[in-house]
């Protein structure tokens, strides 16, 4: 199957967005709290899937999550403590880029957590999530699956794009070498905390515009109808003139040429 071109991915994500735009509404109205997680590899596309859900949503209530490395009190707390402080309030949507799983993922692949402390997450992981959902939340985990060598190529294209460069960390880097290791501690991590309670969604992503699209369709499927009216809005006539901006022209300052 052909990579979907940028027209016709324009031309099918604007209705998406606008049904994003009902279920933000819903949310807003009935108290609803929605948790997505992003989960896949280095250059899978998460961020590009979270910008095409959020980017028409109202910043003030649809938050971005990505946790930099936990100091050194977030490291002598409960592992999911410092999670817990970014889970929605009633009406919120929280997208997270990259969550918990990282413990069972770049932590345990990289050698940042200890073999009992992978374990230890893996048990508590599926009773932790059932608390959530128990509690009203709902939590929706998406894992972006990428071939390594379409993964390559996005490397190649972050190392060469100086707008993407930052993109490219030392940890993505030396993880290049890792990715069968990374297989194998993905499926580990399926195995115990896929639950009927919160189940993962694997979506193929070596495609990222198609990706996002399924991914945004999936997500409005699982939630209930989430059609809300529209409030009316009334503009009453202005009592005075219309009036014209006053301002200074600012001349704009020419290119610097070093």
């Amino acid at each position: 199957m052909s990579k979907l071109k940028r027209r016709e991915y324009d031309d099918l994500l604007q209705p998406l967005q606008e049904e994003l735009e009902c279920m933000a509404r819903w949310s807003e109205t009935t108290g609803a709290r929605v948790v997505v997680l992003f989960e896949g590899r280095d250059a899978a596309g998460k961020g590009g899937a979270i910008h095409a859900i959020s980017e028409r949503l109202n910043p003030r209530q649809c938050r971005v999550v990505a946790l930099a490395k936990p100091g050194e009190h977030e490291a002598g707390q409960w592992y999911f403590q410092r999670y817990i402080a970014h889970l929605p309030a009633a009406g919120e949507i929280v997208l997270f880029d990259r969550s918990w799983y990282n413990r069972a993922g770049v932590e345990k692949v990289m050698g940042f957590a200890h073999r009992k402390q992978v374990d230890k997450f893996l048990d508590e992981a599926p009773a932790f999530e059932k608390m959530l959902v128990d509690d009203g939340i709902l939590l929706f985990k998406y894992w972006l699956t990428c071939d390594q060598e379409e993964q390559e190529k996005r490397f190649d294209e972050r190392r060469d794009d100086p707008l993407k460069r930052w993109k490219l960390s030392p940890i993505d880097i030396e993880a290049r070498g890792k990715y069968e290791e990374y297989t194998e501690a993905r499926e580990a991590m399926l195995k115990v905390t896929h639950t009927s309670h919160a189940p993962w969604t694997l979506v193929d992503f070596n495609d990222q515009r198609r990706g996002r699209l399924t991914v945004i369709r999936d997500l409005l499927d699982r939630l209930p109808d989430t059609e809300v009216p529209y409030e009316k809005i009334e503009l009453p006539p202005l009592k005075h003139r219309l009036k014209q901006e006053k301002f200074t022209v600012v001349e704009p300052l020419k290119p610097y040429k070093g």
